[in-house]
């Protein structure tokens, strides 16, 4: 068994486009925020000796989920002291200037959650995620 988990909360009420963007954003983000050895990151390398570089070994499971729950989990993160990058309606639309400035005049109870990515030990992060299903 792994030491951490890596769960992805998806709002099951997002088209696809927006779903994978909002998928992307944070997965970029925590890979910002978490090491290489932490994250089980290695290179693959095929016959060809082609390297495809930076995998995890760890799964990723995709879940989803409406938005007042994926706030409840990220809350629970929050408590929990869980690493936990979100995205929010706030975060799409005009530049990113325009992004920033939507997201701070907009109260959190506001926000419509497309999604969060959690990464922490494994049972805590079963227990945050545990009522979500499997995103389709």
């Amino acid at each position: 068994m792994f030491e951490n988990k890596l769960v992805a909360v998806i709002n099951k009420s997002c088209e696809p486009g927006v779903a994978m963007n909002a998928l992307a954003h944070m997965s970029f983000g925590l890979g910002q925020i978490v090491d290489r050895d932490k994250a089980l990151l290695c290179d693959y390398v095929d016959k060809n000796d082609v390297s495809h570089p930076a995998i995890s070994s760890m799964p990723f499971i995709v879940l989803s989920g409406n938005s007042n729950k994926i706030r409840l989990a990220i809350q629970g993160a929050h408590e929990k002291n869980i690493l936990c990058v979100n995205f929010t309606d706030t975060m799409t639309g005009g530049t990113y200037l325009e992004q920033l400035q939507n997201t701070k005049n907009t109260t959190e109870e506001n926000l419509q959650y497309y999604g969060a990515v959690f990464f922490g030990p494994w049972d805590t992060v079963t227990e945050l995620t545990k009522k979500f299903s499997l995103w389709r």
